[in-house]
């Protein structure tokens, strides 16, 4: 099905050396909803965003120029691997392709918010925000070019990116208190009679009332809910699902960077709407659209390398330094639970993989998916499989719609999971597919939270 959907190639050109006419054309239109945004906008504001455009655009020719050089130097030192999709093409089976490059996307993206902070914070609240994103990305930079030179044990990709999140934390200004869905209210508070009289608290709400730092607003009858610590907890946790959930949804050419630039693109998007809605927060959201714009250009320029088939490879650098940017746009642009609702396919693959990730059943080193050898020239992917004995994990066999005495069962990703819905499909169709997943999720977010929709959920 993925065949019929996306040719393979381009017949006239060559495999190794084509640039994608349906990537190209996907990238632009991605961005295309932001730009008609920002015409709707003042002259002022598109000024602004006219200089923070300029610096993302340094930020993506800087990358597309200097990722091939630093390659020479990782392959030079011996970190450099081959690409476990191509064992079975000709041409490319037996090629060196570099990998950790996303450090140079990151440390491009780095100056480039060094150069904004120098050009655009004014007030001492705005450059300790800078501070806290450089120091808190920088961190999880370091850290994931150490998993990718040292490989680090996956308990340090639970702790450190914790640490990593404090000087977020020290230095949020916003609310720690949500809006409590309309329809779970009730749960929480039964309604008072009069407005002026304050609401009666039910068994769960007293309890949640009786946590350090949690306040049920009686006044609202359930409707605001003051989590003080408990959100700050919430936040580092995203900081982790953020860091992690990018790293673990990969493996073939151009899906790390791919799926980074499509959320950066939402996250625009988004940020464009709420500034010309003249939303609350109007700072903190043009802080989010400073730090996305020059992170959509080394994107960009990484992916330009990236994609099928892949000249370098990403790395832990990028899935670590990828997440954490985005945390920081979330917590800085004060929309943490809207930034959730773009990392959807993320979310359902960390769901999915729950049985892997917690040793539940037997969890490979490698999920990615396998290729098929005899067909088409072995270009064609199948998902990949962890064997078992006959008697073993005979419920994960039914939820697969396998036989109970099957001796092997597709590993818990999503990618496998689409593989299954489209047969077998080539690395660049798939990937492809699974962006389009992506920008439809984005699509998603969007739509819920500006339709009738969110009428029913929320009050305004």
């Amino acid at each position: 099905l993925g065949e019929l959907i996306f040719p393979l190639s381009i017949p006239f050109m060559d495999v190794t050396k084509r640039r994608d006419v349906v990537a190209v054309i996907g990238a632009i239109l991605c961005l295309t909803p932001s730009l008609y945004v920002t015409t709707k906008l003042s002259n002022e504001l598109m000024i602004g965003l006219f200089y923070r455009s300029l610096i993302g655009i340094i930020a993506l020719i800087s990358s597309i120029i200097f990722i091939p050089k630093i390659a020479v130097y990782t392959e030079r030192k011996g970190l450099y691997g081959k690409d476990l999709g191509k064992r079975y093409m000709p041409l490319l089976k037996d090629i060196h392709v570099p990998e950790a490059l996303g450090i140079v996307s990151s440390i491009t993206f780095l100056v480039c918010i060094i150069l904004c902070q120098v050009i655009f914070a004014n007030s001492i609240e705005e450059k300790a925000n800078y501070n806290s994103a450089l120091t808190s990305i920088c961190f999880m930079v370091l850290l994931g070019f150490m998993d990718d030179v040292l490989d680090l044990p996956w308990r340090a990709k639970l702790f450190l990116p914790t640490i990593a999140s404090f000087p977020l934390l020290t230095t949020y200004t916003g609310s720690t208190s949500i809006m409590v869905p309309i329809p779970l209210r009730t749960l929480l508070a039964s309604p008072a009679e009069n407005i002026k009289e304050m609401s009666t608290l039910t068994p769960l709400g007293v309890l949640l009332d009786h946590l350090p730092t949690v306040v049920v607003d009686r006044m609202a009858s359930g409707a605001i809910l003051e989590l003080g610590i408990f959100y700050l907890v919430y936040m580092s946790m995203l900081s982790v699902f953020c860091t992690n959930a990018i790293n673990i949804y990969a493996g073939i050419n151009g899906l790390e960077a791919g799926q980074a630039y499509v959320i950066g693109c939402g996250i625009l998007y988004y940020g464009l709407l709420q500034i010309y809605l003249q939303s609350e927060d109007l700072e903190q959201y043009y802080f989010a659209i400073t730090l996305v714009i020059p992170f959509l250009g080394t994107s960009l320029g990484l992916l330009w390398h990236n994609w099928f088939p892949s000249k370098v490879f990403v790395g832990d650098t990028f899935c670590y330094f990828a997440g954490m940017t985005f945390a920081v746009i979330g917590i800085h642009g004060h929309f943490t639970k809207p930034l959730l609702l773009f990392f959807l396919p993320q979310v359902a693959n960390f769901i999915y993989s729950v049985p892997q990730l917690f040793k539940i059943v037997p969890c490979p080193r490698h999920r990615l998916p396998q290729v098929d050898e005899k067909s088409l020239n072995g270009m064609l992917m199948i998902p990949s499989t962890f064997k078992c004995k006959p008697e073993q994990y005979k419920i994960f066999k039914l939820i697969h719609f396998l036989p109970l005495d099957n001796e092997e069962i597709p590993n818990f990703t999503v990618i496998n999971l689409i593989l299954r819905m489209l047969g077998p499909t080539s690395e660049r169709n798939l990937c492809i597919v699974l962006l389009i997943l992506q920008a439809c999720t984005c699509f998603f977010a969007i739509f819920i939270r500006y339709s009738s929709i969110a009428s029913y959920l929320f009050d305004g």
